[in-house]
């Protein structure tokens, strides 16, 4: 490789050493030129063409940090067409940071015709954080209707239990429309339809009988609203509508019925208790009177010897004995044969 100072002492020396180096040189410069030229002279005109002031030299150095210049060129002639400022330099910001500049751009437009205040700042810290701007917008624009419960959860009904212990099974609809403001940060729809069923759980839950949810089902509904449950969340809830109301089980009875077992099996745990603590002190008095009768002989022997009893009164006790055994054989039941 020569220097420019060995090109030009190649010129003065012999002219075709120094002219050929120049020649390859600037041919090399031109065929880059020509085919950088070529890719991007399409975008460069539709660019031209519609007045999105996207210059060559910034196509190329979208190509050189590897930039979709498409995707650039095409969003900025979609917002200047609709009347929206944008530079490039901020599409290609935030095509770097990852975000999706197309969808911002659709957002922005949108926002734009329906009156609605969004900066190109806003916008793209929503897309960066992982939000739909764009659905975030429509949904603005055109409130949308939320299932309470979720069915795709697996749960079709939100059960709740009245004062007179009757169970209730609701259905709600919750119309939700998108706050800008609070997009960032903003709790989810899941959010959203756990407080509202905990709003209709509690209020039916208040209600003194069922029949007066039942009679009334929009008492639910005004309950619920009243206590802003859209606090802290994305979304602005316009109307909570009962779609149903259904009478389940008897909680109450249910309950009464279990308590009335636990209560039986408790006495008959404590019968069982005071029965065997009687068996107990009775073997415990028969032992004491084995024990005692076991004392007979031996106080029978003492008398004798210390001649407090004497053989005449020992043989009337016998005869004693003997009749009362004979009473007690007679008057006893029959032994089957």
């Amino acid at each position: 490789m020569y220097s420019l100072t060995n090109i030009m002492a190649g010129v003065s020396e012999g002219p075709n050493i120094g002219v050929i180096i120049l020649v390859v040189i600037g041919g090399v410069l031109g065929l880059v030129g020509f085919l950088l030229v070529v890719k991007f002279a399409r975008l460069w005109l539709q660019a031209y063409f519609s007045r999105a002031d996207v210059r060559l030299s910034e196509l190329i150095g979208m190509w050189l940090r590897k930039v979709d210049a498409r995707i650039i060129v095409l969003s900025k002639i979609t917002a200047i067409q609709a009347g929206l400022e944008l530079t490039t330099k901020d599409l290609e910001s935030h095509f770097l940071a990852g975000g999706r500049v197309p969808n911002v751009v659709r957002a922005l437009i949108a926002a734009n015709r329906a009156n609605i205040e969004l900066s190109l700042q806003t916008a793209t810290a929503i897309d960066l954080a992982g939000r739909d701007i764009l659905e975030a917008v429509q949904t603005s624009v055109n409130p949308k209707v939320i299932d309470c419960p979720d069915p795709s959860k697996g749960r079709q009904t939100i059960d709740a239990v009245a004062q007179d212990g009757i169970q209730l099974k609701a259905k709600a609809r919750v119309t939700v429309r998108a706050n800008i403001e609070r997009l960032i940060g903003g709790a989810t729809e899941e959010t959203v339809i756990a407080r509202v069923g905990e709003g209709i759980v509690t209020t039916i839950g208040s209600a003194i009988t069922y029949k007066s949810v039942l009679e009334n089902p929009d008492n639910i509904s005004k309950s619920v609203l009243s206590k802003g449950l859209d606090a802290g969340t994305a979304y602005e809830i316009l109307s909570i509508d009962i779609a149903d109301v259904d009478v389940g089980d008897n909680i109450g009875a249910k309950l009464q019925a279990a308590q009335a077992e636990a209560d039986m099996r408790r006495a008959k745990a404590e019968a069982e208790k005071r029965r065997a603590m009687a068996f107990a002190r009775e073997q415990e008095m028969r032992a004491l009177v084995v024990e005692n009768e076991s004392k007979v002989p031996l106080a029978m022997a003492e008398a004798f010897k210390k001649g407090n009893l004497g053989i005449m009164d020992y043989y009337r006790m016998k005869n004693i004995v003997a009749d009362t055994s004979m009473r007690d054989s007679i008057a006893g039941p029959k032994k089957k044969e």
